[in-house]
């Protein structure tokens, strides 16, 4: 068994609560999925919101999904002046049987943009 980190991040429409934290669920979820994870693989998850985002923490979204057990933190990403706004990034890290190489990266929504050579 290994860890490994996994990054994931999205884009979401406006700065509503709401709007954060479906985006938030659909994230956890589909790295999840992508990755065939159980909730008991996951380490902890960090998520950072461009600084456009301040209507939420993300990590509630995920204290939903099940994950109040599991370390969750919440931080700002650097503001620089050319970034895509309103993105929600992750990066969970779990145990896993699969080689670095097999591992989905999950870049949604407009997010997809980001990083193009990963996103699946």
């Amino acid at each position: 068994m290994a860890v490994r980190a996994i990054r994931g991040a999205t884009q979401v429409d406006a700065d509503e609560r709401e709007l954060v934290l479906d985006a938030t669920r659909e994230l956890v979820s589909a790295v999840m999925e992508r990755n065939q994870l159980e909730h008991d693989d996951v380490i902890s998850i960090l998520f950072t919101a461009t600084p456009d985002l301040v209507s939420e923490f993300p990590a509630l979204a995920a204290r939903e999904l099940g994950f109040g057990d599991v370390p969750l933190m919440c931080a700002t990403e650097i503001g620089v002046p050319h970034a895509l706004p309103r993105v929600l990034r992750l990066m969970a890290h779990v145990e896993t049987e699969r080689p670095r190489a097999d591992v989905q990266h999950v870049y949604l929504r407009g997010a997809a943009a980001l990083r193009r050579d990963i996103a699946q």
